[in-house]
């Protein structure tokens, strides 16, 4: 379980394909805390720590995680935003992000606005969830609230630290991200489906 606040963005040192499986290796500053077996958030992916290195740690990746996620075009170099588990004990700061990610979707607009910055994202129609204004919606493991709200699409607008600090300061119009719909919001959706029936 995670609370969608980036700790650091890590950068992909290797990428090794084993059959329908993906190991990446990523350096990352808290490396010397991690242990083996334990999950960490990449990019709104969860995925399990299989190895640690000196200043790195390697996970590995299913087919069925590839298929539905943008990891099977990550390239050696570049950033992704980490997250380790949440501690019990603390603050949710976010929202309870599982780390299970739902569709990807496509930046479609980039908006600068007095100290904020407005990204519209546009999801396939296909894709069962919703968003509503004001909830929640994780962007590659970024906990967002919602700005705007449609059938396929959402915005969300972007403090100057959380830009800075995520990678949100590097996306661009036609950009694929992981995104993770509100959990709480599906269970609902799930529900209101059986009592059509």
């Amino acid at each position: 379980m995670f609370t969608g606040i980036v700790e650091e963005i890590g950068i992909i040192k290797n990428i090794v394909r084993e059959d329908g499986n993906i190991h990446l290796t990523v350096s990352s500053s808290f490396v010397k805390e991690l242990k083996v077996d334990q999950s960490v958030l990449h990019n709104g992916i969860c995925l399990t720590v299989v190895n640690i290195d000196e200043n790195s740690f390697t996970v590995t990746a299913i087919k069925e995680t590839i298929n539905v996620t943008t990891l099977g075009s990550w390239v050696v170099g570049q950033s992704i935003n980490l997250e380790r588990g949440m501690l019990m004990n603390a603050r949710l700061d976010g929202h309870i992000v599982q780390g299970h990610v739902d569709a990807t979707a496509t930046c479609i607009s980039i908006k600068d606005a007095d100290g904020s910055t407005y990204y519209g994202f546009e999801y396939d129609s296909s894709v069962k969830h919703t968003t509503i204004p004001k909830g929640s919606i994780t962007i590659d493991g970024t906990s967002l609230t919602v700005v705007d709200s449609g059938i396929n699409f959402f915005s969300v607008a972007i403090i100057p630290y959380t830009k800075e600090n995520t990678l949100f300061k590097y996306y661009g119009v036609n950009d694929k991200v992981n995104v993770e719909f509100d959990v709480i919001g599906k269970y609902v959706e799930k529900l209101l489906q059986i009592n059509k029936q």
